[in-house]
């Protein structure tokens, strides 16, 4: 059982941006001039010397006393209609945008503030930030991941190779917040998976303030297209995959593409690719010199072969620089050491023992939500995982059908308000694998639960496996496991080690592991 996480000083009231250098509770003073040094811009009415003292914000509500506001233009938080709000909390100096009409002064209180002129807010947004807090990702080592899938799981892993392998303090920024080792950072839950470049700068200096060795951190499409990385001084961006997703925000595959690709367009030093992907097979070719491939089955610099999986996890042999290394992982599924594959490659490449670095892989603990798995007083397994993508869950299935002993009974939903397109698909890739499908709500956020189901449905279907729908997760959960004998598998799919659901605009606590155990009794292992 691991020690409940404790959690670092919180931000001050008006959020992370208002602390200093690493958080602590001096402010650091910076010129605005100099935080915009080198960079275009025009002053359009004040003192450009003004000092900054509560770092760069781009939401209205968070500004706190000498902070520099930046009006982002569509910033759901923000953006220049918010310059009048943003004053008045105190902000003492504004960016605008390039196509942003010229600030009037909004308020009386705001006739010192100085109003600066940029091309593009979000890309000085960035630089500004890293300045401010001192450029703290030169001081660490510093890893970013992109792709579909696999994200947080090379997180997870490549800090718990670091810590086991070498002890290091490991700095974490992702889908299940920042923290520092065992130290959650707490920040507003507006705050993003790669969070905006202010927050993520702020979060970087409070890792080097306390005492980080490497920081790892999830790059994802949004936040690569937004600059939100930028100036992070990436040491090494690892690519996993490239599978349909987040349609709702790129409209075309090419676009989503493209913006993954971002990482490898002068963000990091050295790339990791996976070459077994299309995608990761070109991104040699952006950075000749500069890449190490792996893979399970094209030529690569680190390869993974004589795969066993089995329900406690998977053993293989990693071949390197011509030689041999018997591995083994505590999660089962080819996909599973992919993610292996990645993580040693890149930990390798920042100069770590590699023999060390294999030798950790099997002591590394559960990562929460990633085919987290429970067993029942009457031996039922269920599996919890975050699979919410059509080829995360099918990944996932496969790996269940290749050790499960009786059915195979899936819970699972589509998430509203995001790409409609892969809905019918994921209820086809749900029944080809499964014996039983319970189709349910999985964050519906704006949109109706049961027409999301609807548009799930016809991919089930015809597939011809039986299935059920219960619009309330819990009650899905619930029809799962009373269908369930002591020798079926249970996946339970979609939102891994979420706290919530988002329905309508209420954000309602909801964990699916919690809710496993709760109505299992209480009882069970941690494997099965």
């Amino acid at each position: 059982m691991t020690a409940a996480p404790r959690r670092l000083p919180a931000p001050p009231p008006g959020g992370a941006e208002a602390t200093g250098r690493g958080g602590t509770s001096e402010g650091t003073t910076v010129k605005l001039s100099a935080l915009l040094a080198g960079h275009d811009h025009h002053v359009l009415r004040g003192d450009p010397d003004t000092p900054i003292t509560a770092g760069a914000c781009f939401d209205a509500h968070r500004v706190s006393p000498g902070a520099l506001y930046v009006a982002v233009p569509g910033h759901e938080e923000g953006g220049p209609a918010s310059i009048g709000p943003a004053l008045a909390r105190g902000a003492v100096a504004v960016l605008v945008d390039g196509d942003s009409p010229d600030p009037a002064e909004p308020a009386a209180s705001a006739a010192a503030a100085c109003a600066v002129r940029v091309a593009d807010t979000r890309i000085a947004a960035a630089l500004v930030a890293s300045r401010y807090y001192g450029e703290p990702g030169r001081h660490m080592d510093m890893v970013a991941i992109t792709g579909t899938n696999g994200k947080t799981s090379v997180s997870y892993m490549v800090e718990s190779v670091l810590r086991l392998a070498e002890g290091s303090t490991v700095g974490v920024i992702g889908t299940a917040g920042s923290r520092i080792g065992d130290d959650l950072i707490p920040m507003p839950r507006s705050v993003l998976t790669t969070p905006e470049s202010p927050d993520l700068q702020y979060l970087l200096g409070c890792m080097r303030d306390h005492g980080a060795d490497s920081v790892v951190l999830e790059a994802t499409s949004m936040g690569l297209l937004n600059h939100r990385v930028d100036h992070t001084f990436l040491d090494v961006g690892i690519f996993t995959n490239l599978t349909q997703d987040h349609l709702d925000d790129h409209g075309t595959m090419d676009n989503y593409r493209d913006a993954k690709l971002r990482l490898f367009e002068g963000l990091c030093r050295h790339a990791v690719v996976n070459v077994d992907d299309p995608v990761g097979a070109a991104i040699p070719a952006m950075m000749p010199g500069a890449v190490t491939t792996y893979a399970l089955d094209a030529e690569a610099d680190y390869r993974a072969t004589d795969l066993t999986i089995d329900a406690s996890g998977t053993r293989f042999t990693l071949h390197h620089d011509g030689r041999k290394y018997p591995a083994a992982i505590p999660v089962p599924g080819r996909y599973s050491v992919a993610n292996a594959l990645a993580t040693i490659a890149a930990c390798h490449t920042l100069g770590h023992d590699l023999a060390g670095l294999v030798g950790a892989l099997d002591r590394m603990p559960p990562i929460p939500g990633r085919f987290e798995r429970f067993e029942t007083r009457s031996g039922t397994a269920v599996i919890v995982d975050y699979a919410h993508s059509p080829d995360s869950l099918e990944k996932v299935l496969a790996t269940i059908r290749g050790f499960a002993a009786g059915r195979v009974i899936t819970v699972f939903g589509c998430g509203g308000d995001r790409d409609t397109t892969k809905r019918a698909e994921m209820g086809e890739i749900a029944g080809t694998h499964s014996d039983l499908c319970i189709v349910t709500s999985d964050n519906p956020r704006g949109e109706d639960i049961e027409a999301i189901i609807d548009q799930i449905v016809p991919g089930l279907e015809a597939t011809g496996t039986p299935f059920e729908r219960f619009a309330d997760r819990r009650r899905a959960i619930a029809r799962a496991l009373d269908a369930a004998d002591p020798c079926d598998t249970v996946l339970v799919a979609g939102k891994g080690s979420e706290p919530h659901q988002v329905i309508g605009d209420r954000v309602i606590p909801f964990s699916d592991m919690a809710t496993v155990r709760e109505l299992a009794g209480g009882s069970g292992g941690g494997g099965v």
